[in-house]
């Protein structure tokens, strides 16, 4: 697979693109990041367990015996009581990968769709659609294990863990809200990803039975939320506003290095002053939005855009007219 509208842009290479993704300091970039450090993590642990095993332990398991044990707390359980012991595994399952090809596949998938996710919603929206839909699958997960009866022997040993849950979250969310969005796979060629998402959720539900019933249950979580969450959106109600206070670029703000010299641009309406580079970020922004609704507009029409997005463009549109007088 690939995304033909990132990669045949003009302005270098496909691995210069992937450079600049990942030095940008977007949410996207350090989900990915870190679901990435923690998979190393895992494997630093396993080797330190291997090194500090017992000769007859280590060619045989020992160097598993402390990654088993982090994991453990790392991971959801399938039992509320346990739950209630470790209440932050709803969130750390969903950054936790210990195997190389569950952490590939899991972020290949939030790279191409969450680069998607962004052309059309926000840091805000995708952080809430990865954390919730995380949330979801979790829940689904817990209360399927202990609704069902062929699960009921083994609700006290059963975790769950992998970003796919939220990761499917966000694929069902896009694929929601711009349906027929056409990406290029190989050897297919054009699919929309509507398409993609129908596939992927039709072959969850029917993997159910093939001996990893925790893991695809919890896909479907995930989901359930993203199709919720995009159908709240169109209905007027956006829960993300719950994490306006957890946007990567106010929570990097305390940790600027500031200069002793600064020229000051001072805004009417009362206004803080802001400072040379936080005016050029500001312009550069409200100009990649402002390119992203054109393009919206050209693919779908003036009615498809939000009424954020509307009032956004009004506003931009005033500011031109203001200069040009």
């Amino acid at each position: 697979m690939y995304y033909q509208n990132y990669y045949n842009r003009p302005g270098g290479s496909g691995m210069n693109r992937i450079k600049d993704f990942f030095t940008g300091g977007s949410l996207l970039s350090r989900l990915i990041l870190i679901n990435v450090a923690v998979w190393g993590l895992m494997q630093v642990l396993r080797v330190i367990g291997f090194l500090f095993s017992s000769p007859s332990q280590g060619m045989s398991g020992g160097d598993e015996m402390l990654l088993n044990l982090v994991v453990s707390w790392l991971s959801v359980p399938a039992s509320f009581d346990i739950l209630l012991t470790r209440p932050w595994t709803l969130i750390t399952y969903m950054f936790l990968q210990v195997g190389f090809f569950h952490l590939l596949f899991n972020m290949l998938f939030l790279f191409w769709f969450g680069r998607i996710f962004m052309e059309y919603l926000n840091e805000r929206q995708l952080l809430s659609t990865y954390i919730l839909g995380g949330i979801a699958g979790a829940l689904l997960y817990m209360i399927a294990f202990n609704v069902f009866p062929v699960f009921s022997d083994q609700i006290g040993n059963s975790i769950a863990l992998g970003a796919s849950a939220s990761v499917l979250a966000v694929v069902v969310a896009i694929a929601v809200y711009v349906p027929n969005y056409t990406i290029y796979l190989l050897f297919l060629g054009p699919v929309k990803i509507k398409y993609i998402a129908i596939g992927t959720v039709v072959l969850d539900f029917f993997l159910i039975n093939s001996g990893n019933a925790g893991g695809h249950i919890a896909h479907l979580g995930g989901a359930i939320y993203g199709f919720l969450y995009i159908r709240s959106i169109k209905q007027g109600s956006d829960i993300s506003h719950i994490f306006e206070h957890l946007t990567w670029a106010k929570m990097k703000a305390p940790f600027k290095k500031k200069s002793n010299f600064r020229t000051t641009y001072f805004k009417p309406h009362k206004e803080r002053p802001i400072s040379d580079e936080e005016y050029n970020k500001r312009k550069v922004k409200d100009q990649k939005k402002i390119d992203k609704i054109l393009e919206k507009i050209a693919k779908y029409g003036y009615e498809s855009l939000t009424r954020e997005e509307k009032e956004m463009l009004f506003k931009m549109s005033g500011n031109d007219k203001d200069k040009e007088r």
